[in-house]
């Protein structure tokens, strides 16, 4: 299990969450709905291990998070992947697309991974790894982000509006490549959307995240 208990961060004088709990299973598809500002992507990064609460605790199966950041260990951090919102910000344009998926493992210090079975399980031709980011597209560039969450095999994968800026098609596809990994090995994902049809569609149940505290629902069993 990921899990979140009673979460508050602020930015400043901001408060971005308050008390925010959440749990997320193996296997399990859960959606996290919230008008902006609610702090989803605020929870998203706190999840991953990228920002440190000001209060509440993290649980990874088991094992309570002591420290985020580089200071995380490794196996915790990469047991929990983050794909964000726009792809053009999260990757270095230096890099070539191969090199950009491979860039978790290089850091690591593991082995080289099976780039050309993840590329190919997101939908990645061979020669679209040795172009630069600026030579592909938006929708190219998210499969490639989704590839490196991916290749250090993680536990728990959180999708912060991974298709919002993406065509339906674009979008459906990336979605499918999601499903594939959990049939695959138990992947639990955390789908974060304002696409409320979106999330009643794909996910097992949601999470309304406002300025009170998180509200789980079933989509199964709405009117």
């Amino acid at each position: 299990m990921l899990n979140a208990e009673s979460i508050t961060k602020s930015f400043g004088r901001v408060r971005a969450l308050q008390r925010a709990s959440l749990t997320l299973a193996p296997g399990e598809r859960l959606g996290l709905v919230g008008p902006s500002g609610s702090g989803k992507s605020t929870l998203a990064q706190v999840l991953a291990l990228l920002l440190e609460p000001d209060s509440g605790t993290v649980t990874i199966d088991g094992q309570r998070v002591g420290a985020w950041g580089v200071r995380a260990p490794r196996a915790l951090r990469h047991r929990v992947q983050l794909v964000f919102q726009a792809p053009r910000q999260s990757v270095d344009p230096r890099l070539r697309v191969g090199d950009a998926i491979l860039e978790p493992l290089r850091a690591s210090g593991l082995p080289r991974g099976d780039i050309e079975g993840v590329a190919a399980r997101v939908g990645l031709t061979p020669d679209l790894l040795e172009r630069f980011p600026h030579e592909v597209s938006e929708g190219q560039l998210q499969r490639a982000c989704l590839a490196r969450a991916l290749i250090v095999r993680p536990r728990y994968l959180i999708c912060d509006e991974l298709s919002s800026m993406l065509d339906v098609s674009t979008q459906a596809a990336l979605l499918e490549a999601i499903a594939h990994e959990q049939e695959r090995r138990e992947l639990g994902v955390l789908l974060i959307t304002h696409d409320q049809v979106l999330a009643d569609h794909w996910c097992d149940s949601i999470v309304t995240l406002s300025a009170s505290r998180p509200r789980r629902s079933c989509p199964a069993q709405s009117p």
